[in-house]
């Protein structure tokens, strides 16, 4: 049996440690913690029969490029991505792909975006199960009163990256 191979890397930025992880396909991981260690345990964890390595210098372009999203910069279409989820978290995943940098949306009008405005709270966890920060910016996404609602990778982190977009929500 052939196992899938994962190459990763963790960085440092403004937001603390950042996991990047790639297949052949694309980018299937991004994400935020205190430390690289518990981030490539995860990693592991997540996909216990893949060959995982680190590999920094393999991504290195594709790191510059989350970076780069990070800042705001548009959704990158051009990054490939290796996305696993279900056929509803997809659709959600792509929604949140056209929320432009520095716009919101509530969960209520993700939900109607998809043409499913009941499932507001599905939508929710689809933003919860993202595993790609920044790049499938789920950080975009509000309560219907403004506020920053909830976010994987902590509320600190949100506000900071909407702050950067310039983007308007309650504390």
């Amino acid at each position: 049996m052939v196992h899938p191979s994962i190459r990763y890397t963790v960085n440092e930025c403004a937001l603390g440690s950042m996991l990047i992880a790639a297949t052949g396909r694309g980018l299937c991981a991004v994400r935020f913690g205190d430390s690289a260690l518990p981030l490539a345990s995860d990693l592991k964890r997540e996909f216990p029969f893949a060959d995982v390595r680190q590999d920094a210098p393999a991504l290195a372009e594709l790191a510059r490029r989350v970076v780069a999203a990070m800042g705001g910069d548009a959704a990158h279409p051009d990054i490939p991505l290796d996305l696993r989820g279900t056929a509803f978290q997809l659709k959600v995943w792509e929604a949140l792909r056209r929320i432009p940098p520095g716009e919101t949306r509530t969960y209520s009008q993700l939900a109607a975006a998809i043409q499913q405005p009941r499932a507001v709270r599905a939508v929710g966890s689809a933003c919860a199960a993202n595993p790609l920060a920044v790049v499938i910016p789920c950080h975009r996404v509000l309560r219907s009163d403004g506020g920053l609602g909830g976010y994987r990778w902590g509320l600190e982190r949100k506000e900071k990256l909407l702050a950067r977009e310039g983007a308007r929500f309650k504390v």
